[in-house]
């Protein structure tokens, strides 16, 4: 095969935060609740948050990482992962508890 992929990644560590949370997590909590009726309902009583549709959206709560780049021949693909790591260890990016992600690949002519 002809061409070159970009591999982007980026370092991850084991107590980087990742966290997927649900509106409806969100408004069952008692803290969140009180903090918007703090700043948007100043000075009201009896006030109370209501959904009409079951609030089934989500969101990611995670730690912001530096995206790292190389390039690849396309003949490499199946060995993307470990190269990821050596490009890492390369840089000296790669420390204890840590780990690569794969962000992004895409095929350049």
């Amino acid at each position: 095969m002809n061409g070159n992929i970009e591999v982007t990644y980026k370092i991850v560590n084991k107590n980087d935060l990742n966290l997927t949370l649900s509106l409806e997590e969100l408004f069952t909590n008692e803290k969140v609740v009180k903090l918007i009726k703090s700043e948007f309902a100043k000075g009201h009583r009896n006030i109370d948050i209501k959904a009409d549709l079951p609030l089934t959206d989500k969101f990611k709560l995670e730690t912001i990482k530096e995206h790292h780049n190389f390039t690849v021949s396309k003949n490499d693909f199946a060995d993307i992962l470990a190269l990821a790591e050596d490009d890492a260890t390369t840089k000296k990016l790669l420390k204890k508890d840590c780990f690569i992600e794969l962000v992004d690949i895409k095929t350049i002519e």
